[in-house]
């Protein structure tokens, strides 16, 4: 579906183009302006001036709840909470005739590996960064931690996020190099039904561009039942590199997993 109309309230004009954007404090602006931005399906009656701009979407389309609205692919992405006003997630521009599609949030975990780290010994930077990028595809991160350089302890808190938690990603940075205390990928084999060879290669075909020591890395994927858990990297340098790498096709991957692309994956229905 597209974008059929974009509503200025009380100036009751319409527009062919916006930009959405985050102020400082969070808050959804328009234009470089602070403004309430509600959805509004043709046809539904008169548009509601409660709002300051209204986003037209062809007739009987609803954004339940918890849902995203993606924008040219997710170029631009906005979220809906509680209530009807939308929340700006990924900035950018809306025009009369774009794409939208109605996305599921994907439920992640983000699991740091490292023996300073859950020492407090070492800022993580990787985790934050991995969680940020994630988020930018449609994702609630509800799940955040740091263990140790240790393979049981690993495998038992992805297990327990795949299992108990149900979450669809679980991403972990850390424990991918060639020292003896490097089990990462020991530990997603421990809890694995399924390898998905296609992640790790790419991840190393990256970093092959940016060092000639980027194939040492042996970073996997594999799946758990219903749940697609990655290894990354440890530094957030090589994290953004080799998410980079992965990014475009990875809500495809997770909506046929979770078999979400038999509703098209967008639909916005239960």
């Amino acid at each position: 579906m597209r974008i059929l109309g974009l509503y200025r309230t009380k100036e009751k004009e319409w527009d062919k183009l916006i930009y959405l954007h985050r102020n400082a404090e969070g808050g959804t602006c328009v234009n470089g302006a602070l403004a309430r931005v509600r959805l509004h399906a043709a046809g539904a009656g008169d548009v509601p001036e409660d709002a300051d701009y209204v986003i037209v979407l062809p007739k009987e389309t609803e954004l339940p709840e918890n849902r995203f609205l993606a924008v040219n692919g997710g170029e631009c992405l906005l979220w809906k909470a509680e209530g009807e006003e939308l929340a700006v997630c990924n900035a950018g521009f809306l025009g009369v005739s774009a794409p939208v599609e109605l996305w599921r949030p994907m439920r992640v975990g983000v699991l740091t590996v490292s023996d300073k780290g859950s020492r407090g010994e070492r800022e993580d930077t990787a985790g934050p960064a991995l969680a940020d990028m994630i988020e930018a595809l449609g994702s609630v991160v509800v799940k955040r931690d740091i263990v140790p350089d240790d393979r049981r302890m690993i495998a038992e808190r992805l297990a327990e996020w795949a299992d108990g938690e149900k979450l669809q990603i679980v991403l972990t940075t850390g424990g991918t190099g060639l020292s003896l205390r490097d089990v990462t990928p020991e530990a997603l084999m421990d809890v694995q039904d399924r390898l998905v060879p296609g992640f790790g290669e790419i991840m190393r075909a990256r970093s092959m561009f940016h060092t000639s020591r980027g194939f040492l890395t042996r970073s996997i994927a594999v799946l758990r039942k219903g749940t697609l858990i990655i290894a990354f990297p440890g530094s957030e340098r090589a994290v953004r590199q080799c998410f980079e790498a992965i990014a475009p096709a990875l809500r495809h991957g997770v909506e046929i997993l979770c078999g979400w692309d038999a509703e098209c994956g967008h639909s916005g229905h239960p």
